[in-house]
């Protein structure tokens, strides 16, 4: 089974679970649920471009799972697509994340909470990673760098919904909300990139 192949929710949830407490299974049955954000439609808008700003590293890892040993913050399980203006994925796409970990701290000495994949065949990504803790004037949000080789990046933020700091971080933007499902000490967090492509 591929890393992007989510099990059904019943066989999750029917004994199938695993005992590590890193796995993240009950979200992943729920991940498989979550309607893309946003929902693509032919002659979409790209995904809105934000700042880079203080705290990106180049040169992460490539790597899809960003859990420490020393869990304090909720996990999460973030996947998505790549998807062009006319909803056809875009394979090969370098997604580079990097967010605050659970004190609202940034690592900029070594790359924890920061690593990079590349979308599958159909333009699909998946990271296992935790809720970043609030800093001073922001709200939760992941930084992103999404990069079709050759052709286009997109330097972006996403954002939690329903976070009361989000109406008083200027950068916030609704459409750069996750869609969240929750799940016992879990969540799973979807969001599709829309690229300037045909």
């Amino acid at each position: 089974m591929s890393p992007y192949d989510l099990p059904s929710r019943r066989a999750l949830l029917g004994g199938a679970l695993a005992a590590s407490s890193l796995t993240l299974t009950p979200a992943d049955a729920f991940a498989q649920e979550l309607v893309p954000t946003p929902e693509c439609r032919d002659g979409d808008e790209p995904t809105l471009p934000q700042i880079e700003g203080p705290f990106y590293k180049p040169s992460s890892p490539e790597r899809a799972d960003l859990l420490e040993r020393d869990l304090r913050a909720r996990v999460v399980e973030l996947s998505g697509s790549v998807l062009t203006r006319t909803c056809k994925g875009v394979p090969r796409v370098l997604i580079d994340l990097w967010h605050a970990d659970a004190t609202g701290e940034y690592d900029n000495r070594g790359f924890r909470y920061r690593g990079h994949v590349f979308t599958d065949a159909q333009g699909r990504f998946r990271f296992r990673t935790i809720r970043p803790a609030l800093y001073p004037g922001r709200t939760r949000h992941y930084h992103f760098k999404v990069l079709a080789t050759g052709k286009q990046l997109l330097t972006t933020q996403l954002y939690f919904p329903n976070e009361p700091m989000n109406a008083r971080d200027s950068l916030y933007r609704r459409a750069l909300e996750l869609t969240i499902a929750n799940v016992e000490n879990a969540m799973a967090a979807r969001f599709d990139f829309v690229l300037d492509l045909r």
